[in-house]
């Protein structure tokens, strides 16, 4: 038993040690960070496979689609037109929690009006008559 442990701690050391090096290998290589060159501002998805981004590249701002096939530009936009369209976002989204509203919960599992409703509605459709 106690030789199982010792191999135990054994394996996860070296796996341990074997992630740590792959870590510094790539942080040496540059993998896995951005240059700030590129910046995807925005992403939405259109369907399963397809979805429309906002790309910042340097100071062009560029509205892209893009499928599991190719990539294709749509549009260039101006880049203050988005950032203030992105400063609206903000206060839209931090406005609610300041004054009470729905605030982050609305819409999801959690938020207890739509529970509510939920069961209101189960209950109308349950109920004998």
């Amino acid at each position: 038993m106690t030789w199982m442990v010792i191999r135990l701690v054994l394996s996860l050391v070296f796996i341990g040690g074997v992630l740590w090096f792959a870590a510094r290998v790539a942080k040496k290589r540059g993998l896995g960070q951005g240059n700030g060159l590129i910046e995807v501002v925005a992403r939405q998805r259109m369907g399963r496979a397809s979805s429309v981004s906002v790309v910042r590249i340097a100071d062009r701002v560029l509205v892209v689609g893009s499928t599991e096939e190719q990539v294709t530009l749509l549009a260039e936009v101006d880049g203050d037109v988005i950032e203030e369209a992105i400063a609206e976002r903000r206060v839209a989204a931090a406005q609610p929690a300041l004054t009470g509203g729905p605030g982050a919960l609305a819409g999801s599992v959690f938020d207890r009006n739509g529970w509510t409703t939920f069961v209101s509605q189960l209950r109308e459709r349950t109920v004998r008559r």
